[in-house]
């Protein structure tokens, strides 16, 4: 038999400390914090998708061989304009790293902004033209 994949429902995010990018992606992104589960304590939603914070430490769960923390590149599509993002994160404290710059995403061009989340990984801004 064979499949399609219809979308990505979640990506877990391993974290050196699960309160300090928790706080960060409510503070700076906006997501909803969420407990569930009993080893797996932090969730994070927006719009239909959710980031689950693993601690590095965590055992029980079931993860790539090399989940560190700071070795992701995530890419969140936002509903503002590049120069909106800017200013939203230097309000927040947090450095742009790269942007506006051209991209290319899922459905399209866009313009994007790249900062680093506590953890250092990548977080990608982008918005669609329109």
């Amino acid at each position: 038999m064979r499949f399609t994949v219809d979308r990505l429902d979640h990506v877990v995010v391993t974290c050196r400390e699960v309160e300090v990018s928790a706080s960060w992606y409510q503070r700076v992104l906006g997501m909803e914090r969420e407990e569930y589960g009993r080893n797996r304590r932090c969730a994070l939603r927006f719009g239909g998708q959710k980031l689950n914070l693993r601690p590095a430490d965590a055992e029980g769960w079931t993860t790539a061989d090399a989940a560190l923390p700071g070795g992701q590149d995530l890419c969140f599509v936002t509903a503002v304009q590049a120069d909106d993002v800017i200013e939203h994160l230097a309000g927040c404290g947090v450095a742009v790293i790269e942007g506006p710059v051209a991209r290319l995403g899922a459905l399209g061009p866009t313009t994007s902004v790249y900062c680093h989340d506590p953890d250092g990984n990548l977080v990608e801004l982008a918005c669609y033209a329109g």
